[in-house]
C-alpha cells in the first residue's frame, strides 16, 4: 500500500519539507499515521514555531522507535525543531483533545484518507481506522 503524505496549508511548511518528513515517516512500518497539531495546524503560527506531532500506530510503536525516528528527523537539519510524541502514550486529556479539534493528518499509510481531520483518534485506539 503506498503511503498517502498530505501537504498542510496554512502550517507554513512547504511541500518539501512534508516530504522529507514523510520519507523518515514511510521507513518505519510501525508508524500508521502522523498528526500535525498545534500552531501549525491551526494556522497561528510564527518564525521559528516548532512542528508538532503525533504518531499513531499499535503496539509496535514503542518510546525505542520515536527515539529512533526523532534522531532521523532531526539529521535532516529542517530549520524546525520537532515536538514528537506518540498519541497513545498522551496522557493529558486537554492535549488529547485539542488534538481530535485541531490535528490534521500530515501522512498515513492508508491509500486513500477520508479526509484531513483527525476526530478519530483516542488513546486506546490510535491506529489506522
Amino acid at each position: 500500500m503506498s503511503p498517502s503524505i498530505q501537504t498542510c496549508p496554512g502550517s507554513g511548511l512547504s511541500d518539501s519539507v512534508t516530504q522529507k518528513i514523510c520519507a523518515v515517516l514511510n521507513r518505519y512500518p510501525q508508524v500508521e499515521k502522523a498528526v500535525l497539531y498545534g500552531s501549525r495546524a491551526k494556522g497561528s503560527h510564527k518564525n521559528g514555531s516548532d512542528i508538532d506531532l503525533t504518531l499513531c500506530g499499535g503496539a509496535d510503536l514503542t518510546l525505542s522507535v520515536r527515539h529512533r525516528i526523532a534522531v532521523d528527523l532531526d539529521d535532516l537539519l529542517l530549520p524546525y525543531m520537532i515536538d514528537l510524541s506518540i498519541f497513545g502514550e498522551i496522557g493529558d486529556p486537554d492535549l488529547i483533545e485539542h488534538i481530535q479539534r485541531v490535528g490534521t493528518i500530515l501522512y498515513s499509510k492508508q491509500k486513500q484518507l477520508r479526509d484531513r481531520s483527525a476526530p478519530e483518534l483516542s488513546p486506546k485506539n490510535s491506529g489506522s481506522q
